[in-house]
């Protein structure tokens, strides 16, 4: 999924990893201390997490951060 603004685009590949890793949105978002509906944000990309958040996702999916989250110049 990906976010934009005039200049840049935000996406990611949340949604894959975590179904590759056998996680429902409750059992990630609870590892990650987040809510379900931040975790549908984020999948949908309606949502940028912050750092912290996004290294404790990649982390727990077993990824680089680079891996999951990809920030581009349009």
């Amino acid at each position: 999924m990906f976010i934009r603004d005039k200049q840049h685009t935000v996406t990611n590949t949340v949604r894959e990893a975590r179904r590759q890793s056998g996680l429902t949105q409750d059992e990630l978002a609870e590892k990650v201390q987040a809510t379900r509906q931040t975790i549908i944000a984020i999948e949908k990309g309606n949502y940028v997490p912050s750092v912290l958040l996004a290294l404790k996702i990649a982390h727990v999916l077993q990824q680089n951060v680079e891996e999951i989250f990809s920030y581009e110049k349009i």
